[in-house]
């Protein structure tokens, strides 16, 4: 596990903040239409209603994938009442992976965007997760951003990056299959986790028999973590 290192540049903070939303809602899932080859997509309940702020989960794949990988998230968005954001990265994966943020965090600052100006988001309830390379990066762009994040989300994470100051203090929800070929449960279970612990934070573990995947209860588990009351 890495964190903290001198290699990692902080990205400056997202400037996107949730507010009276400028534009209608589109219903269901639509393109953001901010990119070409690699866009994302928003998906919004049928039970949004713009007078009442909903909560938003932002969902980051895993390397090598696309929004389109979230797509068993829609339904659980209808069900649980949530607005969906799940944003391309620029290329193959996200580009922490060089050692600094960059085009992908401006990417993400310009998907909030369009989200805060689209839909009426609680701003009590804001949740950046992520699968794998995803989860790295929702952690490592999460916790310098936590006055804007409330939540953070890592399925089976590789290690967290972050540059200080930290801010805000989200409340995390990390999960890690025992069997992992990817990443070793126990740079999750060993590392990441304490660290968190170290620093402060709230976190909840979920550790399931299983390899490198987010299993229905893991998702549903991670559902519920966000969206309790308190």
């Amino acid at each position: 596990m890495r964190r903290c290192t001198s290699s990692t540049r902080p990205a400056s903070p997202p400037t996107a903040r949730p507010g009276a939303p400028t534009s209608a809602a589109p219903s269901g899932r639509s393109a953001l239409g901010l990119g070409t080859d690699r866009d994302g997509l928003l998906y919004v309940p049928a039970s949004y209603d713009p007078a009442v702020p909903m909560p938003l989960l932002v969902l980051l794949h895993g390397a090598g994938g696309a929004a389109t990988n979230w797509l068993s998230y829609f339904a659980r968005a209808e069900t649980r009442g949530l607005i969906l954001l799940a944003p391309d990265s620029r290329m193959r994966t996200w580009d922490l992976i060089t050692g600094s943020f960059g085009p992908d965090f401006l990417f993400l600052d310009q998907a909030l965007h369009f989200t805060f100006d689209h839909c009426n988001v609680d701003p009590a309830r804001i949740a950046l997760g992520g699968f794998s390379d995803g989860a790295t990066y929702a952690l490592s762009a999460g916790l310098p951003n936590g006055d804007l994040f409330t939540h953070l989300v890592a399925y089976s994470p590789g290690y967290v990056e972050y540059a200080r100051p930290l801010a805000g203090h989200p409340r995390i929800f990390v999960s890690h299959g025992a069997q992992d070929p990817i990443f070793a449960v126990s740079g999750t279970r060993d590392g990441i986790v304490p660290s968190l612990h170290t620093e402060g934070y709230s976190v909840f573990y979920y550790e399931f028999i299983g390899g490198h995947e987010v299993p229905a209860e893991v998702t549903e588990s991670a559902l519920d973590y966000f969206l309790a009351p308190g």
